[in-house]
């Protein structure tokens, strides 16, 4: 081979190791709703190349251009219009900012660094993130349907609301002295078109065959991946029946006619004895 064809062919190899070396494995980042995400793209400068050499731009996956720093200043001409006046860059960090952060913004994003050179443009880096997007659902509420009824059951309703991942599932726990039992009902949810949101709600009808413990019932939220949590209720208290007991006031009556009837018996028998002993000396007196 003439030494332009292998000059050609280690200027490939050289573009192909600088490419690999310049792309990394996609980096997870999470945000809340309407809160701000960061997306890095971590630049190591070994050359110290100034701004006014470099073209800096993110893009999400439908290559809808999100930001742009062209040689050093900031320039609008390219960002999609949904993105304006929602990003900031953060010069020290290489990193830029997205405000207002909304369920829709999850997805995958790519940075790129051109450098400007005499013959155009050479990209010598460029890195993905792929943003999920949460939102914390309300703490879980339980409400009762209905008092218990006569064959010991108890309807509630439990509900949460404005919150991101879809709900995977909700249930009662109805934990006694010595154990807890899960029931599962029927998860009505609904998301809103505006913002993605969910709300959840269950309705279900719990058993309560002893009466004579304490009972605790929670409610429990899980959602599902990628922000894998459980929400758990304020508790609910069902109180013990106390055995049928008489009113102290009945004892107090019985007490006092236990003590009462005795004494004017024993007057009364005072009484006719003090009469019988009058009448035997008067009888006495009038035979002499």
């Amino acid at each position: 081979s003439s030494p332009s064809h292998l000059l050609f062919i280690s200027n490939i190899l050289f573009m192909c190791l600088k490419y690999l070396l310049t792309t990394t494995i996609p980096k997870n980042i999470q945000a809340y709703f309407n809160k701000t995400a960061h997306l890095p793209c971590p630049f190591t400068n070994s050359q110290n190349l100034s701004w006014s050499e470099l073209v800096v731009f993110w893009q999400n996956k439908e290559k809808l251009v999100l930001y742009e720093l062209y040689l050093g200043k900031e320039k609008s001409d390219n960002v999609n219009r949904k993105y304006m006046g929602r990003t900031s860059f953060d010069w020290e960090n290489w990193t830029l900012r997205l405000h207002n952060v909304q369920i829709k913004d999850k997805g995958s994003y790519q940075c790129f660094i051109q450098h400007k050179r005499p013959t155009g443009l050479v990209l010598i880096y460029q890195m993905s993130s792929d943003l999920s997007v949460l939102a914390n659902f309300s703490q879980p509420e339980i409400m009762p349907m209905s008092n218990k009824t006569e064959n010991l059951y108890i309807n509630l309703t439990c509900s949460s609301t404005q919150g991101y991942p879809k709900p995977k599932k909700m249930s009662f726990w109805l934990t006694t002295e010595n154990s807890t039992i899960e029931y599962d009902g029927v998860m009505q949810k609904s998301q809103d078109k505006v913002t993605e949101l969910y709300n959840v709600s269950i309705s279900s009808s719990l058993s309560l065959p002893d009466t004579t413990s304490n009972k605790t019932i929670l409610c429990v939220l899980e959602t599902e991946e990628p922000a894998k949590m459980r929400l758990f209720s304020s508790p609910f208290y069902i109180a013990s029946e106390d055995p049928p007991h008489q009113d102290n006031n009945v004892w107090i009556a019985a007490a006092l006619i236990s003590v009462f009837i005795p004494c004017v018996l024993l007057l009364l028998w005072r009484c006719k004895k003090k009469t019988q002993h009058g009448v035997s000396h008067q009888s006495g007196e009038s035979v002499l």
